[in-house]
């Protein structure tokens, strides 16, 4: 084997050969500290291809670095462009070592062909002989480095360099990408808000000359509001529906499982939004005597909670009670996992100014509601650590009791939970004698 010189050939042109894939990155192993098991020892092997016709050069560059690196990197020698073009494709080195001179090839044409498939991977060329001028060239090329043969103490030293800032430039090009995304997703993000912006200031331009205008588009858009939670909730229900079906017929699966969740999910956000909808307008409660015992019994055999609660006449819209109590209840099922922690009783008693109430309460025995979350859990969309809810639950219930000339308000339970409590108004005697003037109405023999 004989090293070109200073003054030698620095190589021909670069022969186009037979298309590779681009090379994977590599972790250098000293800085994988994720490696783990027999796959992952293996992925953090180190590969190095190296271009070198004389075996005895390749026996010492390889001892000079099985010695030195853990684990042991795995070698592949090959002698000629033809060996060099397929290890590029099969092997996918992560370290490249080539003699600089070859009977039939070069360091440099290697080089150039490596680089084009592989910008950044390390190319160190070792070799017997280099003159300044040539080694400069090499670098000025692109080459990672050069070490002579007959200093290899120093190709270890290299080899580790060369990975090391191959590594580093991987994560601060992943960096950058990033770094770009997130500027361009800024960019995206002012400039919609530059748009909405815009539309605002030419609606409060216009809103002088157009309040009557404005006062008919939010009604109409609370309307399309609920006709689309309708028709959404149509199809949402036959999915679910499907869904179970296929759960019966080809059993249980956690794909069927997160479909269900996903679906009931987007379910109870639908019915939250025709709720609020309807909690806005509550000015059209249409109001009866209602057995509010009875009412709540047929709440707690839907969810299975037991309900305490004697027989409690009521003047109420039973339809927009129930709304109220299932909302509680559910919340209170979803957060301590289990029915059977969540308890349903009902009284009547004097409020604190003397008049007659009634009162119900959802106990839970769950983790409770920390104090500085209770001012806030009836506001709008506020869902806390909770998931599965739309944050409209509570706020919708609270709308609907206060239509009531009621109130809603959450305690710790003793023991440890939460308790909503609904306090509604009780009937008077005017009113009692109105259900007793409403049943002999109704009697047909009278």
């Amino acid at each position: 084997m004989t090293d070109m010189a200073a003054s030698g050939d620095l190589g021909g042109p670069v022969n186009s050969g037979p298309a590779t894939q681009p090379l994977p990155p590599f972790t250098p192993p000293e800085q994988d500290q994720s490696a783990a098991g027999p796959v992952r020892g293996r992925q953090s092997q180190l590969r190095v291809l190296h271009l070198e016709d004389n075996l005895l050069d390749h026996e010492l560059v390889r001892s000079a670095l099985e010695d030195q690196l853990t684990p042991t990197p795995e070698f592949l020698q090959v002698e000629d462009e033809a060996g060099f073009r397929g290890a590029l494709q099969d092997f996918q080195p992560h370290l490249i070592l080539s003699d600089f001179s070859l009977p039939n090839y070069d360091g440099l044409s290697a080089f150039e062909l490596a680089h084009r498939l592989a910008p950044h991977l390390p190319f160190i060329i070792v070799t017997g002989a280099m003159g300044e001028e040539v080694a400069v060239d090499t670098l000025r090329r692109g080459v990672t480095d050069y070490v002579l043969k007959q200093r290899l103490e120093r190709l270890t030293p290299a080899v580790r360099r060369a990975l090391a800032e191959h590594a580093e430039r991987d994560r601060r090009r992943l960096a950058e990408a990033e770094i770009r995304g997130l500027n361009g997703a800024l960019q995206l993000r002012l400039q919609q808000v530059e748009q909405l912006n815009a539309v605002a200031e030419e609606r409060r331009l216009k809103q002088e000359d157009t309040a009557r205008q404005l006062a008919e588009s939010l009604t109409m858009q609370k309307t399309f509001l609920a006709e689309t939670s309708h028709e959404l909730r149509t199809p949402l229900t036959a999915l679910l529906g499907y869904l179970r079906r296929l759960e019966r017929e080809s059993g249980e699966s956690q794909t069927l499982s997160d479909a269900q969740r996903v679906a009931q999910n987007m379910t109870r956000l639908v019915n939250d939004l025709l709720q609020l909808t309807r909690g806005e307008l509550v000015q059209n409660i249409e109001q009866h005597f209602v057995d509010l015992a009875e009412l709540l019994r047929a709440v707690g055999r839907d969810y299975g909670v037991q309900v305490h609660a004697q027989a409690l006449e009521i003047v109420a819209d039973p339809g927009r009670l129930t709304q109220v109590f299932v909302n509680l209840v559910g919340n209170a099922v979803r957060v301590c996992g289990s029915p059977a922690l969540v308890e349903i009783r009902a009284d009547q008693r004097l409020s604190a100014e003397g008049t007659p109430e009634i009162c119900v309460q959802i106990v839970d025995h769950g983790p409770g509601i920390p104090d500085d979350v209770k001012p806030r859990i009836f506001d709008k969309f506020y869902r806390g650590k909770e998931a599965g809810s739309a944050g409209l639950g509570l706020t919708i219930a609270q709308q609907v009791v206060s239509a009531h000339m009621g109130s809603l308000r959450v305690v710790d339970t003793p023991g440890g939970g939460a308790t909503f409590e609904v306090c509604l108004p009780a009937l008077d005697e005017d009113d009692d004698d109105d259900l007793a003037l409403l049943a002999e109405e109704m009697d047909p023999e009278e």
